[in-house]
């Protein structure tokens, strides 16, 4: 429940954040850049479903190796498997999703400027561009979650690689730090137990 209600709020700050910024970049500009600005949010969507895929069909074992190693990225790289869930429900879900909604309000947008730049008596010529350009955004969105959940099920070592660097630069280079969590000292635990049961027994 804690998740659902963090990952809800998190959705609609992000899905306000994009829709507000989208709109405000497509209203001072013609409906050829406004077009640019969709495919740009299509190829977000693209790839952070990629990401979430990747996270999910990743092993864990290749990164213990190159941590051990103490290849940049590993640690993290393994904290992105363990939470697979969590990470694919984010990139997947949330910002897959938002990105399908904003690139189709997007398009509406750029369709009502196609309409308004067209000369009087071209009206078919306005209609058949915007059915083929809201086709075009979709077979795009379709077609390319496609290519990229098959790339990400192939090569999901690397990937998950890329974002456990990408993530590393963050903390080492920035400070900042976007995965949480560390291990918990069991064994501690477990060798102070085991003292007692010693001492009871002595």
């Amino acid at each position: 429940m804690r998740w659902s209600i963090f990952i809800s709020i998190i959705t609609f700050v992000l899905a306000s954040v994009f829709s507000v910024v989208s709109t405000a970049m497509l209203q001072g500009v013609v409906w050829a850049a406004g077009a640019l600005i969709v495919l740009f949010i299509v190829c977000i969507g693209i790839l952070f479903d990629m990401m979430g895929i990747a996270s999910a069909s990743a092993n864990e074992r290749p990164f213990h190796a190159m941590a051990a190693e103490k290849v940049p990225g590993a640690k993290q790289s393994i904290f992105i498997v363990r939470n697979a869930d969590r990470f694919s429900n984010f990139c997947n879900d949330v910002v897959g999703d938002i990105c399908g909604i904003i690139s189709g309000t997007a398009s509406a947008l750029v369709v009502v400027k196609m309409i308004g730049s067209a000369p009087e008596g071209e009206g078919w010529l306005t209609a058949a561009a915007t059915v083929v350009f809201s086709a075009v955004v979709s077979a795009l969105t379709v077609g390319g979650k496609a290519v990229g959940k098959s790339f990400a099920i192939h090569y999901s070592i690397p990937i998950v690689l890329w974002i456990g660097r990408l993530f590393y630069l963050l903390e080492n280079r920035l400070g900042v730090r976007v995965l949480g969590g560390g291990r918990k000292k069991i064994n501690g635990k477990r060798g102070n137990k085991r003292a007692a049961r010693s001492d009871t027994s002595a």
